[in-house]
């Protein structure tokens, strides 16, 4: 090697270590770093937790999992380091892994004491998502009948930043998650415990309820939504967003929108796209879908959290709706005997009375496509995303439909009612004013507005925003995703760097955050089943991703290692790079997403109503900026594409 040759590779060499070397690990805020334990004792459990693994393989899918979620909970509180007290949390542990042992042991016995008749257990299914194993507890009262459908009542715990699996799963088992006994079965998810049951947690919610109705016979439309704190705030986000799917809804405290939960002044305010995205998960925006269903809510009278009832009570009453407001009189955070007692009788009189899986009136409010129906109505299409979209809909007579629209471009409305066959012949539907006649035999009715609203035979043809497709970034970590690495190199070193950097941040938070281990492959093990079935998360650049080589060419954004160009704007390659969200041009049911993570970062989970998505569908980072709890870059611009995935005008 010349010296010439040698000098060029210390300069190498040199660029590469100063630019890694600036990169340091962010401190994580959920769940917070544990105690020093006794390394004896640990040894001695996780030597346990080794013998499960090797037998827990040969288990099939469906039992596995009731055993794989003590093995996971234990690995993460000893990877994490989630232990806080010492001895009483090592105890925890060695009680969980000698349930897991005896679970085992009655499996080859084939038996399965777990899944009960009576009392208090913990169940487990595998996560879509992410194909981790996520722990509930249930609850079955004494001398149900279980032959016969039963109510079901989802109580949403509380934020407990330490109460992670482990902890979660133990208290179960000591009896500690206390709710009062109802003439219902009782479930408390984990929800990913701490992220206010959002993205994840919220789907787990949903697999849960289907996880136990697959194992007992539940009455669907005897379902009772409730929760306290951080879970009073995820019974107004799912209340209102699947609100078709309760009998009622109890939000008990907890928060429900951003800016004036945080207090927030105006010269505060983030970035006008963040603003936007807090139309996600701001429930005033959704306060219409109430009118579907019964609602409660609970304050104590010198809780600072009264604040979300009052701010719901606002919002109810523009759409002419008085909130049920029960107030604990002098009660600071938690419940007083006679409110309790109250809300559990009105819980109890919605499940028996049930909810009406086929009403004649039917109203709907979103922002987004990510909820897009509600019971017979499904919104295809908005003529713009993040701005207040509503449809009102009324049966009038067997032979008349209203339907009165805001923001809406494409509308499906499927028959629900069970004594029609269909929308028979001369049929009218009354839509905005106009209109419109059937002229056969018709279960589902497809609408297009164009210059006036019309029948049409399919709403998929064409590359737009659809439901469950319809960004932001932060959007395809709620569907299953498979994160992939890039097998070679970057001209530029300083992007293989950020994206190392990243893709281990990922990995990390997605761990200690959101409970779960993530699905990686390198981009030259992917599949044609991949690339069917999950987001794909590509990392790197079109140089070092051939996934990422092969798709971008047929995004808006071009990129190669001489030119990003975005939005008609050309930026350095040297220091900038894109990170956005598109349909997969190899499967546009599925998206991709390039060079991102859900985007909320460590320093916003101080508070559960900061973990909302914090970049649109697209954005250009400077990586000179080192990623920290805030950003993974400085952001040189960011937007939404418009409805049919293009750059807005």
């Amino acid at each position: 090697m010349t010296s010439r040759q040698q000098l060029f590779l210390f300069f190498l060499l040199s660029t590469f270590l100063t630019f890694a070397q600036d990169y340091k690990d962010i401190p994580r805020k959920v769940p917070p770093k544990g105690i020093s334990i006794d390394q004896t004792k640990a040894k001695s459990i996780k030597d346990k937790i080794t013998k499960l693994k090797q037998h827990i393989t040969k288990l099939s899918s469906q039992e596995k999992a009731e055993v794989d979620v003590f093995v996971k909970a234990l690995d993460f509180a000893f990877l994490n380091n989630e232990f806080y007290k010492k001895g009483k949390d090592l105890q925890k542990a060695e009680k969980l892994v000698e349930e897991a042992l005896k679970r085992l042991q009655a499996l080859k016995d084939k038996k399965t004491p777990w899944q009960i008749s009576s009392g208090k257990t913990v169940r487990a299914f595998y996560s879509q998502i992410d194909n981790s194993p996520q722990p509930y507890i249930l609850e079955i009262p004494k001398d149900l009948d279980l032959s016969k459908p039963q109510s079901l009542i989802i109580w949403l715990h509380g934020r407990g930043d330490k109460v992670t699996d482990m902890h979660f799963m133990a208290n179960g088992l000591n009896n500690k998650l206390k709710f009062p006994e109802q003439k219902a079965i009782t479930v408390h998810p984990l929800g990913r415990q701490c992220i206010g049951y959002k993205s994840a947690g919220e789907t787990d919610v949903l697999e849960v309820i289907k996880h136990v109705s697959e194992k007992y016979k539940i009455d669907e439309n005897r379902i009772a939504l409730m929760g306290f704190s951080m879970g009073g705030a995820g019974a107004w986000h799912l209340g209102a967003h699947y609100a078709e799917k309760w009998a009622i809804v109890h939000p008990g405290a907890g928060f429900a929108e951003t800016k004036e939960y945080n207090k927030l002044k105006k010269e505060d305010y983030p970035a006008w796209y963040e603003q936007k995205l807090w139309g996600l998960y701001d429930i005033p925006g959704y306060a219409r879908n109430f009118l579907n269903v019964p609602l409660i809510a609970y304050s104590g009278e010198v809780d600072k959290q009264i604040q979300a009832a009052q701010v719901m009570e606002k919002a109810l009453k523009k759409h002419g709706h008085i909130l049920n407001h029960v107030i604990g009189p002098k009660m600071g955070h938690k419940y007083d005997p006679k409110s309790m007692k109250t809300i559990l009788k009105t819980v109890d009189k919605a499940l028996k009375n049930g909810r009406n899986p086929f009403p004649h009136k039917v109203y709907l409010q979103t922002q987004t496509l990510r909820y897009p129906s509600m019971h017979w109505l499904t919104i295809e299409g908005l003529d713009e995303h993040w701005s207040d979209s509503r449809v009102n809909a009324e049966l009038k007579t067997p032979m008349q439909l209203v339907v009165n629209t805001k923001n809406i471009s494409k509308l499906t409305v499927n028959l629900p009612w069970p004594d029609k066959k269909s929308f028979a012949p001369g049929f009218e539907l009354i839509i905005d004013g106009a209109s419109i006649k059937l002229a056969k035999n018709q279960t589902t009715i497809k609408l297009s507005k164009q210059a006036s609203w019309l029948l049409v035979d399919d709403h998929s043809k064409e590359l737009r925003k659809k439901p469950y497709l319809q960004g932001p970034i932060y959007d395809a970590f709620q569907t299953p995703f498979l994160v992939v690495t890039p097998s070679g190199t970057s001209s530029n070193i300083k992007i293989d760097q950020w994206a190392d950097f990243e893709i281990k941040h990922l990995v990390k938070r997605w761990r200690e955050l959101f409970r779960g281990n993530i699905r990686i492959k390198k981009d030259s093990e992917v599949t044609e089943a991949d690339i069917k079935q999950y987001n794909l998360i590509l990392w790197g650049s079109p140089e070092s991703n051939s996934i990422m080589k092969r798709v971008i060419s047929k995004t808006p954004i071009s990129w190669n290692k001489a030119s990003l160009k975005v939005d008609g704007k050309e930026y350095s390659t040297d220091k900038n790079l894109p990170a956005f969200i598109y349909p997969n041009p190899e499967n546009p049911k599925k998206y991709i997403v390039i060079n991102s993570d859900p985007t909320f970062r460590e320093n916003h989970d101080r508070t559960n109503s900061l973990q909302n998505p914090k970049l649109p569908d697209w954005v250009v980072f400077d990586i000179s900026q080192i990623p920290d709890g805030n950003s993974a870059g400085k952001i040189v611009d960011a937007n939404f594409f418009d409805e049919n995935w293009q750059f807005k005008k």
